[in-house]
């Protein structure tokens, strides 16, 4: 029995309410409300129209909360590239699944660019440039490369200080990341260096080859961090190369994130957080 009470209550105006039921009337031509000093009341009609349609919107907000629940509830599927999902996210997920137990995943694999609309996925982990249709997304990782290899490796050809060294070793390279090397070499004043190459068909191969002695990998600092870490490589030269790429976080742009969403997006922007330069 008031349009401003209503108003708060749809976050609009007052004189908004006012006009949606000024248009209702003329559209049915009833009149529903008394208007005078003291305020509003319903006519007889109106009466009449608020015990027929109240059940109806009781239906439908019970609707929606069963599924907004029914959502929130559900496990969080993810799409994740198979070589990030094993090298960064997996290692990390022991800790936000302790502080967050009533949160399950489904995760699955995948190089080819998420469709949402086909793939079962409420959010997807890929690399790119920020830049697509009907998505939205939030940068998490920079791309940064770096020359890794064994330390066997290294200690065996007395050091690898110069890119020319590098044409005394195999170079191992990742299908899908099959630029990175030249990228890298361009850098450095040697696009045209004459070496060779043993490509993998992921840098998850890549990395393992290079930790096998196979040749220098061109690794994705963020993350080998464990196998530099550890001691099982080392990284090449005096600094890594940063591109205009990384790694984001997408979900439809027409949805809005669930309540577990929003919780695991926060949790792993804050993970990465020193890994995205400005």
């Amino acid at each position: 029995m008031s349009f401003t009470k209503a108003a708060a209550e749809l976050n609009v105006t007052q004189s908004a309410v006012s006009r949606q039921i000024s248009t209702l009337e003329g559209a049915i031509n009833v009149k529903l409300f008394n208007r005078g000093r003291d305020g509003i009341s319903l006519t007889e009609s109106g009466e009449a129209y608020r015990s027929e349609i109240g059940p109806a919107f009781a239906r439908i907000l019970s609707a929606t909360n069963e599924i907004r629940d029914c959502r929130q509830s559900a496990p969080l599927r993810l799409r994740v590239y198979s070589t990030f999902a094993a090298r960064w996210l997996i290692p990390r997920l022991p800790a936000f699944t302790a502080r967050h137990p009533g949160i399950e995943f489904r995760m699955n694999t995948g190089v080819q660019p998420v469709d949402f609309s086909r793939d079962s996925a409420d959010m997807a982990i890929q690399f790119g440039d920020g830049n697509w249709t009907d998505i939205s997304c939030k940068k998490i990782m920079d791309d940064e490369i770096q020359p890794v290899c064994s330390p066997r490796l290294y200690d065996s050809l007395g050091g690898i200080d110069d890119p020319d060294d590098l044409t005394k070793v195999q170079l191992v390279s990742a299908r899908l990341r099959s630029r990175d090397w030249k990228d890298w070499l361009t850098s450095r004043g040697q696009p045209d260096l004459d070496a060779r190459y043993m490509e993998f068909p992921s840098s998850q191969l890549a990395y393992r080859a290079a930790v096998a002695g196979l040749g220098v990998a061109m690794g994705q600092t963020h993350l080998i961090e464990d196998d530099v870490q550890e001691g099982r490589l080392i990284r090449l030269f005096d600094k890594p190369m940063r591109r205009e790429l990384g790694y984001y976080a997408m979900w439809p742009k027409e949805l809005s994130l669930s309540q577990n969403l929003r919780t695991f997006l926060n949790w792993i922007c804050a993970e990465t957080r020193d890994l995205v330069k400005d």
